[in-house]
């Protein structure tokens, strides 16, 4: 009468209650006779079918000896949120990064940061309010960082890992670099000026109404303490050129001197001619190169040589004593090309490739791409890898041209999200990747060399103290950058010896919590 096909247990029931209802029909006499048992009758009835309705349903063709299969639904979550992409501190990390701590400062701030990968600082060494610049992590574990503000702090100081000055060196007109030579030495990039008068008599023109200041480096044997011997010097005012005024020293073709420096070319706005702000070592040429920012140029010249050697055109192992033995970057600083052969602009940090990691004895530099008086303006940063033309301690060029080379071994750029109009440094890291430091914006990258980003570090370092994790960096000036401006910073891999002197266990990082 019914039929029991997928509506499991409830159809036999009410079969068997409706039957029952149909074949049993009671007589008035008995309902009268008998109504308070009828009455139960019924509601024992009505139970059992209603006990029935409830019962969980039974899986069709299920034995006598089955156990029913229960379906319990999940409850209802509520949707989840993405974590907060993070807006300082490490942005980016991905598989691919090289291992290892990143040391680093916010540019006229107050202490130097070592951190690891996850931005959590493992060691501090703590300077005055505005002095910190520029530190390196020497292999002893302590640090030697260049003094920064006023002329009393100019110069180098060695700090070890308590915050103790062990050794200093005062050198007012020192700035931008310094390195710790093989022997022990150290080596000072500093200003050397001279007046308006002084440079007229040099065969400037006279429309540069105001002094200038040139180039020069002093390497220091250190004493105990403080203080040193200057053991070597090199002054750029050796090495000029001028074809303004014939009855005036140094003039000459310009063109036809590559290894010397004209004196009226420069960008001319103000007393800084040059603004060398990188110094770099070869060991085994036994060479420095020097970063001409205003010029433009690389220049390598030999340390091979004595000081009086240095002063002029001969001696040392290149038999040229002091001159320039290389320039690149803008021919047009000697009369050798135009606009268009122009490769720098206004770059910082180039140095040689260290030993032992890809692209070793090459060439890498910062190129900011920004431009100044004469010197035009490219509008986005990169770097770049180069080959020199070595040959023994001197380097080829062909007559009438410039020194090569003509195209890049290699270089990064994005020009939508990498441009820092000043300072700034790149270095190559044992696995291939390139670190490199964005001044303007506070940030610290890792690329591949595909040019992807592995690894990249926003400074949380203001001026008024560490910025909150979510804080959007702003800028009152968009030119001129953000406020957590970092000069420079660099990797050390797990492995370098100045590591194994630290207490290397991992605190907080120093960017401020998110507000909850």
């Amino acid at each position: 009468m019914f039929s029991s096909a997928g509506t499991g247990r409830i159809a036999p029931v009410r079969a068997a209650a409706l039957t029952c209802l149909m074949v049993f029909t009671p007589s008035p006499r008995f309902l009268r006779r008998r109504a308070g048992l009828l009455r139960g009758f019924l509601l024992a009835g009505v139970i059992g079918l209603l006990a029935a309705c409830a019962a969980p349903p039974l899986a069709p063709n299920l034995g006598p000896n089955d156990t029913p299969r229960t379906t319990t639904a999940p409850p209802p979550t509520a949707p989840t949120m993405p974590p907060p992409q993070p807006t300082v501190g490490v942005v980016v990390n991905e598989p691919g990064a090289a291992p290892g701590y990143i040391l680093f400062s916010r540019n006229s701030g107050n202490g130097y940061y070592l951190i690891d990968r996850q931005g959590r600082v493992v060691q501090q060494w703590p300077v005055g309010k505005g002095e910190s610049k520029l530190a390196r992590l020497l292999e002893n574990g302590n640090l030697m960082a260049m003094g920064y503000g006023n002329n009393r702090n100019k110069g180098v100081r060695e700090i070890d890992p308590a915050g103790w000055v062990v050794w200093q060196y005062r050198l007012p007109s020192q700035h931008h670099d310094f390195l710790l030579l093989p022997n022990g030495n150290v080596l000072l990039l500093a200003g050397q000026r001279k007046s308006a008068a002084a440079i007229r008599d040099l065969g400037a023109d006279p429309k540069y109404r105001h002094g200038l200041e040139g180039l020069y480096l002093q390497e220091i044997q250190p004493a105990p303490r403080e203080g040193g011997e200057v053991v070597w010097e090199w002054s750029v005012w050796d090495h000029i050129i001028q074809d303004f005024d014939p009855e005036k020293p140094n003039y000459g073709v310009v063109a036809d001197h590559p290894e010397l420096v004209d004196l009226n070319f420069g960008i001319w706005t103000k007393r800084d001619w040059l603004h060398h702000n990188s110094l770099a070592y070869h060991p085994e040429r036994d060479q420095i190169m020097l970063s001409a920012r205003n010029f433009s140029e690389i220049w390598i010249i030999d340390r091979s040589t004595t000081t009086e050697e240095a002063a002029g055109h001969s001696g040392g192992n290149s038999g040229k004593g002091g001159d320039l033995l290389y320039r690149w970057g803008n021919p047009r600083a000697w009369q050798a090309g135009g606009y268009a052969d122009q490769r720098l602009f206004l770059h910082h940090d180039a140095h040689w490739i260290q030993p032992g990691r890809p692209g070793a004895g090459n060439v890498l530099v910062f190129n900011n791409g920004s431009g100044l008086g004469n010197s035009p303006r490219r509008g986005y940063s990169s770097v770049d890898e180069l080959i020199l033309p070595a040959e023994g301690y001197d380097y080829r060029r062909s007559p009438g041209a410039a020194y090569g080379p003509a195209e890049l071994e290699w270089t990064y750029t994005n020009p939508g999200d990498f441009y820092s109009h000043a300072a700034g440094n790149a270095q190559r890291l044992p696995n291939g990747n390139t670190l490199f430091c964005d001044r303007d914006r506070g940030a610290i990258w890792e690329v591949t060399a595909a040019g992807d980003t592995v690894w990249k570090y926003i400074s949380p370092l203001l001026e008024d103290g560490p910025a909150r994790q979510g804080e959007q960096l702003k800028s009152d000036d968009p030119a001129e950058g953000w406020d957590n401006w970092v000069y420079r910073a660099y990797h050390y891999p797990p492995d370098y010896p100045g590591l194994a002197e630290l207490d290397l266990t991992p605190g907080e990082p120093i960017e401020l919590p998110a507000l909850p």
